[in-house]
């Protein structure tokens, strides 16, 4: 029997969540599906700037999975810029952060949004 997936913390769901061609006809070929997860990372890492390690710790991970996601989640990117493929993102085994947490210092969850407007 394998082991349950762990749950990602995840400090808000993305505003948009289709991206692509204005021309794009949306079918299953042309479509890349982005789990909320892999974008939580790209958040994290790339516009947030925490590093793997850190991101790891965000989302109560080990590293090695965020690094595994992390590099799914370019791939994805990737592909869908290159091939002009529509970019969905949706699913995924996650739970949204409360912001409750002295920990949380992701500047992205409804505490922090509220806190510093």
């Amino acid at each position: 029997m394998s082991r349950p997936r762990k749950w990602r913390r995840v400090c808000c769901l993305p505003e948009c969540k289709l991206f692509g061609p204005l021309n794009a006809v949306i079918d299953q070929e042309a479509l890349v599906l982005m789990l909320v997860d892999e974008y939580e990372t790209i958040r994290l890492i790339d516009l947030q700037g925490f590093t793997q390690e850190e991101c790891a710790e965000q989302m109560r991970i080990a590293r090695t999975t965020v690094q595994r996601i992390y590099n799914d989640a370019r791939k994805k990117l990737a592909e869908s810029l290159v091939n002009g493929k529509v970019l969905r993102i949706e699913g995924g085994d996650y739970e949204l952060c409360e912001g409750l947490e002295k920990t949380c210092r992701c500047g992205g969850c409804l505490r922090h949004r509220w806190n510093s407007e």
